[in-house]
């Protein structure tokens, strides 16, 4: 048997290195694009991060509406974004910090904010109604009852985290 030289021809030689030449710019070029898309899955999330919002002696047994305000990171642009929450104190002396934002359209819900429901959440872009512990009135627009804050008291402080949805009625 003879044994014959496996020799790369100009042409084999030439393709090799346009495709791995070419392979390599594709690659330089996908490789941002790749982690700008997975970027935001790999930093820490702080929307856990619990805010002061109000001294817990202004907490009374009527919802109020507080707001306190945090800093934003999009890409490079900071932005100042303010949070509000319906707070008060149920017959139990317990904190009850519920999300303004209504189950039904996404719109801002007021308290005792019509005549005919005077002890009621009501949103008016729909007459959607909770009751006083967020949840929502039956026969009305809402699906679901307002969402709670994570929430806890340190050095007669309350502080909120993020709104937690609750199971409907």
């Amino acid at each position: 048997m003879s044994e014959k030289k496996q020799q790369v021809s100009r042409r084999q030689f030439l393709n090799y290195t346009l495709t791995g030449v070419g392979g390599f710019m594709a690659a330089s070029m996908l490789a941002p694009m790749v982690r700008f898309a997975i970027d935001p899955v790999l930093k820490a999330s702080t929307s856990g991060e619990m805010q002061p919002v109000v001294d817990v002696s202004e907490i009374t047994t009527d919802p109020q509406r507080f707001e306190w305000t945090v800093k934003q990171v999009d890409a490079w642009y900071t932005s100042d974004v303010t949070h509000s929450a319906w707070v008060y104190k149920n017959e139990k002396d317990e904190i009850i910090p519920l999300s303004p934002i209504c189950k039904h359209l996404g719109c801002t819900v007021n308290w005792a904010g019509n005549e005919s429901y005077p002890d009621q959440f009501f949103c008016p872009c729909h007459d959607g109604r909770y009751f006083k512990d967020g949840k929502n009135v039956p026969d009305t627009p809402p699906n679901a009852p307002l969402d709670l804050y994570e929430f806890e008291v340190k050095d007669g402080t309350l502080y909120l985290g993020k709104p937690v949805p609750r199971e409907g009625v």
